[in-house]
């Protein structure tokens, strides 16, 4: 790209993380000249402080609760006799940053020219970036800036007593306790990370019940599975108070029968979700505004187009039915690259993204949860298994359940209509939703998924046995 093309692309990317490279490089493969400004490093929050780093160490967790188990369960003889963190964290950083070059050279490659400095709105089809001056964008601008850990009030994170899920991985060493606050995916993850690395570890959920927005059968196993591991749930609790102590912190916790009750820990991680980061956007100056939780809601979904046209919007800025996710904003930077480039769009059906939780047990799921179903007023057809009905699943010993939620459109009640949703708990089964997902998005029903065979012994069977009983066709239920 020629310098008098850099201060007029045809695209404008604010934001380098996953939905802000995935928008660039598809942009950029469809003959467009974009210019991408980033201030921190490429790969954003996912790459660096979230997704990557966070499972290469749950990966670790993996290795540390396999070598439990080979010792408890199958009488092999094996022991952890130490954690050497520095050489944990070294792996960790090491695939952090091929993958970092590994994005940054795609970039290079495809000729999206990265600009290092803040950028700020002026105008409808204008932006200032730092060291760069003035930048004129000839078919419009994508807003990628991602978010942050939401804080508490009077709670401020000090990277070691006090950590968010940005720091929590970066603070020194292992800490002996840990209390969590947050119930979600991220809360959940780090609970169970920090347990298998030997920690005792309280979480803490305000709702009624963990990963609230699943499905409350997953919730249930996931609990179950977490309290079997030896950390304390606490649901319906809520934190009325902290101290920081030299070493640690006091927290006070508001049980759902009205006690107080009193926890210390090493640290307390922040996991109470995520807020959308638009200070310094200058938004007014493009004829913009967020809304009351910070959002920047697009007026054309099937675009993601702001009200002021040309301005289109990915990742987490977007309020629901946005989910959040990396793998969502992959979908819709590739979305409104095709539609700058002027081809037909079509938009991201965010019912059919699958949603994931990398703890131990794992959840998985896409669709519509039964509650969801039910409130929808719709004739539904509900089937369970648990894994352990299977023979791969009792030598995993882990619990967990396959739940998929059909509509029941026969005469007689059975389930001949499309799969609303599929939820799966237990171990790897963040490998086995893509089978889910495309059953779901491709509004398949019973039959037509029950004529596919599935390997024998695997976990995945028992989604095929699932959908074999609700086209009438089970050979272990009835």
């Amino acid at each position: 790209m020629s310098e008098t093309d850099v201060n007029t692309p045809d695209v404008i990317v604010i934001g380098g993380g996953t939905g802000g490279y995935s928008t660039a490089l598809r942009a950029a493969s469809l003959g467009l000249r974009v210019v991408l400004a980033e201030r921190d490093l490429i790969g954003g929050t996912c790459l660096h402080r979230g997704c990557i780093p966070s499972k290469a160490m749950l990966h670790a967790a993996e290795l540390v609760d396999g070598i439990a188990e080979a010792r408890e369960r199958w009488g092999v003889k094996a022991t952890v006799d130490s954690l050497d963190w520095p050489a944990l964290v070294a792996t960790r950083d090491t695939i952090v940053a091929r993958n970092h070059q590994g994005v940054a050279g795609h970039l290079r490659t495809a000729g999206v020219r990265v600009v290092q400095g803040t950028a700020r709105l002026t105008g409808p089809r204008t932006v200032h970036i730092e060291g760069a001056g003035e930048v004129t964008a000839r078919r419009g601008i994508v807003l990628a800036t991602g978010s942050r850990p939401r804080l508490l009030p009077g709670l401020a994170a000090d990277g070691r007593r006090v950590v968010t899920s940005d720091d929590a991985l970066f603070a020194a060493g292992l800490p002996a306790s840990v209390l969590v606050l947050g119930g979600g995916a991220i809360g959940v993850e780090y609970a169970s990370f920090h347990r298998s690395m030997g920690a005792e570890v309280t979480l803490v959920e305000a709702a009624g019940r963990l990963l609230p927005l699943e499905d409350e059968d997953v919730s249930r196993h996931l609990a179950r599975g977490l309290k079997k591991r030896g950390i304390a749930v606490r649901t319906g609790s809520a934190l009325t108070g902290t101290d920081l102590l030299p070493d640690g912190i006091r927290a006070t916790v508001r049980t759902p029968k009205g006690e107080e009750l009193v926890i210390e820990a090493e640290r307390l991680l922040v996991a109470v979700g995520r807020v959308p980061v638009t200070d310094g956007l200058d938004l007014a100056a493009a004829g913009l505004a967020a809304d009351e939780r910070g959002f920047v809601a697009p007026a054309d979904w099937s675009r993601l187009e702001t009200a002021v046209q040309g301005i289109h919007v990915v990742g987490d800025l977007l309020p629901p039915p946005s989910l959040g996710l990396a793998h969502a904003s992959f979908a819709e930077g590739l979305l409104v690259a095709e539609t700058l480039a002027g081809l037909p769009s079509r938009a991201v059906d965010y019912a059919a993204v699958p949603r994931v939780t990398y703890s131990s047990p794992q959840t998985a799921s896409v669709g519509l949860t039964e509650a969801e179903a039910r409130a929808r007023g719709l004739d539904i057809k509900v089937n369970t298994l648990p894994l352990a009905a299977t023979a791969k699943g009792m030598v995993h010993g882990q619990g967990g359940m396959v739940k998929v939620i059909a509509a029941a459109d026969g005469a007689d009640g059975e389930a001949t209509g499309a799969v609303l949703g599929v939820h799966l708990v237990g171990p790897h089964v963040s490998e086995m939703i893509a089978e889910s997902q495309l059953i779901v998005g491709w509004d398949a029903e019973p039959a037509d998924v029950a004529r596919h065979i599935h390997a024998h012994p695997t976990l995945s069977e028992a989604v095929g046995e699932t959908f074999l009983t609700l086209a009438g066709r089970g050979l272990h239920q009835h």
